[in-house]
């Protein structure tokens, strides 16, 4: 069974894994991460239980459904799903409203949706997102401090966290790598989970917005407060076993093109 979160150190080796492609030997990621062989085979034998990496001869790599494209990659997957979704999830949105918008592809789309409101209040820790709504429409956009990163513009750390700490709204987009029935909603990266944790105590409305091929899938790290979510926008009706998750949760689930 796969744990509902992933230490620091095995973090670091999936960051690592990440950014060099998919896989790596052994000896390099204890050069890159300074630790020691024995350190790096026993993270790595607890991420292989989960099947999240394979070991092979010297070396290790990502399980392939795991690794996560570019932003821009994955900006032109599942367009025409995410741009329904989008649309769906801006109309929930009113002029004048205030957003958290995280750095998701599919939130990237929200935010090509929101592009005809006025007056928004928008916090974000996506370059994407800030520079899609920002200067226009008397909109105010709060970008997150810090580092951006290389593969999708993010800013994450101390600095992001005291803004998004600091700044309440009234909605909070979310896009996640996986819909789990077992384990909830999922995403690959230890850091944006820790951020999109404190933005769903600083939203009155949680939504996370998936596309269908993100069903029955699972990622590293698990979203936790999976009650304070209050809805998820989805393309295709879920399985038995996700809607079952939802109820238990009292998650509202929208289902675009379908008929109420």
């Amino acid at each position: 069974m796969a744990r509902n979160t992933t230490n620091q150190r095995e973090e670091e080796i999936l960051r690592e894994l990440h950014r060099v492609g998919g896989s790596c030997r052994v000896s390099i990621l204890a050069k890159e991460l300074g630790v020691t062989l024995e350190t790096i085979r026993r993270n790595v034998r607890t991420l292989e239980e989960r099947n999240i990496v394979r070991k092979v001869h010297g070396g290790v790599h990502l399980v392939e459904e795991i690794l996560e494209p570019t932003l821009e990659n994955r900006l032109d997957k599942a367009v025409d799903a995410k741009e329904n979704l989008a649309r769906a999830v801006a109309e929930e949105i009113s002029d004048g409203d205030s957003v958290f918008l995280d750095i998701g592809s599919t939130t990237a789309y929200v935010a090509l949706a929101l592009q005809n409101h006025r007056d928004l209040f928008v916090v974000t820790n996506s370059a994407f997102v800030a520079n899609t709504l920002a200067t226009r429409n008397n909109n105010k956009v709060f970008m997150a401090g810090g580092e951006l990163r290389s593969h999708d513009g993010g800013a994450f750390g101390v600095e992001a966290q005291d803004l998004v700490k600091r700044l309440n709204v009234r909605f909070a987009v979310f896009s996640v790598g996986a819909v789990n029935a077992e384990l909830g909603f999922m995403l690959h990266d230890l850091q944006e989970a820790n951020l999109a944790s404190i933005a769903i105590d600083n939203a009155q409305v949680n939504i996370v917005v998936a596309d269908g091929e993100k069903l029955g899938r699972r990622a590293p790290v698990t979203l936790q407060k999976i009650s304070q979510i209050d809805l998820l926008f989805t393309d295709v009706p879920p399985p038995a076993d996700i809607r079952k998750m939802l109820k238990a949760n009292e998650i509202d689930l929208v289902v675009t093109g379908e008929t109420p």
